[in-house]
């Protein structure tokens, strides 16, 4: 019987090298804005959470459920970004307009908010623009490079 077993060792010998180190380039290469994923799932969550943590819920009870699912579609957006990177990064753009309208909402569909609602929600919305738009800056540069 011949021996099919594969030494353990160096693989610069392997007849398929180049392809398999232009595969793995290819796979990092979508992965650039890695390092925001986190920081939108957590703010999405903070979202979800912060007509609680502020104590809102049951003096804004729209904005209560607003900054609910608003909080869940960001974090949704992130979990997405984690997962299938080369073809959710074109929702960063949509990720800056839920930023931007995060910071307007406490007036539109609040009523008479105080200034913790207001500052809660601008701060949160400021966060997500400004994460969206790193995303959307560090894509594109990705793309232009390639």
């Amino acid at each position: 019987m011949a021996d099919v077993s594969h030494p353990r060792g160096d693989l610069a010998g392997h007849p398929d090298v180049s392809e398999m180190r232009a595969r793995f380039e290819r796979t990092l290469g979508g992965r650039d804005v890695v390092f925001v994923d986190g920081p939108v799932f957590l703010v999405g969550l903070y979202c979800a959470a912060s007509p609680w943590i502020v104590h809102y819920s049951a003096a804004q009870p729209a904005l209560m459920a607003h900054n609910l699912i608003v909080g869940i579609a960001i974090a949704l957006l992130a979990i997405g970004f984690t997962v299938t990177p080369e073809r959710m990064y074109g929702l960063s753009g949509a990720m800056c307009a839920i930023g931007a309208w995060l910071i307007v909402s406490p007036w539109i569909v609040g009523r008479s908010p105080g200034a913790g609602v207001i500052w809660n929600n601008v701060v949160i919305g400021a966060l997500t623009l400004l994460l969206g738009a790193l995303c959307i800056a560090v894509a594109s540069r990705s793309r232009r490079v390639t």
